[in-house]
């Protein structure tokens, strides 16, 4: 019985060693792994904010928010353009030829305009002397509800300070091992690039593939296109209805105009969108669309900015083969609107179609 209780004791004790000896090898593992992978994401540093990280070129990855300040502390460009998936398609090396100076692209879609009013506010901080900014205003201007879109959770708020050691904490996460993933995979062409240097992008499909039929089922649906009807007189507001419509975007703009220096060149444009998508005419809708226009030119004459509209009834903004849906309209018109910005800037030309107004000179 002895002798059968002292064999089960030393099986006990090499078992309890067995265990200890295979956490222990687990463990050493698990930290080697995970120093590992956190030194690989240290030295690879996909957004460009460890200061010791290994030095090479890092292509534009699709993660637009944390990737717009390592491209704005390149030091190449003095000039911006900020918008949603309507301003995407303006080229910045377009605007270069065209308005001078060196454009990037941080416009992006759905992009709040909260956020545009933080990348502007970061660009301002980091580059000497901003040349020219460039605002798409959209439906995140003019929306009422505008403010209080969950923004905070997701805005990268440690890419945009001045302390770049803050950043460690934000590094070490799944999803920045698989942007670093994909950014050696660049670096080693074996994953095409997505975005340009300047965070341009041809987000639409190939213009060859270009189909009228299927693009006129996203502008108008189902039914295809259809009659709008006599037009309606627009709506007739007192002084005190069109004062009591609340814009909470609005003083974001004026702010975030404000704080640009005087030399700055301050471009507002409304993109044009398919004349499906604007208010129907008479519509409080389109009370409410003139309303925030008006606002929003009378914060660019006190604020020294242009304001220019494409974003109403044209012969551009009828015509469906110029447009993919009834907000994205095709490459050939971004880089018409290029062009006609240039003459705009360079001796105010007024449209020959009146494709657009110039709100404000």
């Amino acid at each position: 019985m002895s002798h059968w209780y002292a064999r089960a004791t030393t099986n006990a004790a090499m078992q309890a060693t067995s265990w200890r000896a295979a956490n222990r090898i687990f463990l050493a593992t698990f930290v080697g792994l995970l120093t590992t992978v956190g030194v690989f994401i240290l030295l690879v540093d996909p957004y460009g904010v460890v200061p010791f990280s290994l030095p090479f070129e890092r292509p534009i990855s699709s993660s637009q928010r944390q990737m717009y300040p390592q491209i704005v502390r390149t030091g190449r460009y003095d000039s911006i353009v900020v918008g949603t998936s309507t301003s995407r398609l303006l080229d910045p090396a377009a605007l270069d030829r065209a308005l001078g100076g060196h454009f990037a692209s941080f416009a992006m879609p759905s992009m709040t305009a909260w956020e545009q009013v933080q990348v502007i506010d970061y660009f301002r901080r980091t580059v000497a002397a901003p040349k020219a900014v460039l605002i798409g205003l959209d439906h995140e201007w003019c929306g009422r509800n505008s403010d209080s879109a969950v923004r905070e959770l997701e805005f990268p708020y440690w890419a945009y300070d001045e302390n770049r050691w803050n950043d460690f904490l934000y590094l070490l996460n799944n999803p920045t091992l698989e942007v670093a993933g994909r950014t050696i995979g660049r670096l080693l062409r074996l994953i095409p690039e997505k975005l340009r240097e300047d965070g341009f992008e041809v987000f639409v499909p190939p213009e060859s593939t270009y189909d009228l039929a299927r693009a006129q089922y996203n502008i108008w649906g189902p039914t295809g296109p259809h009659a709008s009807g006599p037009a309606r007189p627009p709506l007739q507001l007192s002084e005190a209805e069109r004062s009591a419509m609340v814009f909470p975007t609005l003083a974001w703009l004026d702010e975030g105009l404000a704080g640009l220096p005087e030399a700055t060149k301050k471009l507002l444009v409304f993109p044009p969108v398919h004349v499906n998508a604007m208010p129907s005419a008479g519509s409080y809708s389109e009370a409410l669309q003139a309303e925030c226009k008006t606002r929003i030119a009378t914060i660019a004459r006190r604020r020294g900015a242009m304001l220019i509209d494409w974003r109403i009834a044209s012969a551009l903004t009828t015509e469906d083969s110029n447009f993919w849906d009834a907000i994205h309209y095709r490459l050939p018109i971004a880089y018409r609107l290029i062009d006609d910005l240039g003459h705009i800037v360079e001796d105010g030309r007024v449209s020959p179609d009146g494709s657009y107004r110039i709100l404000v000179r």
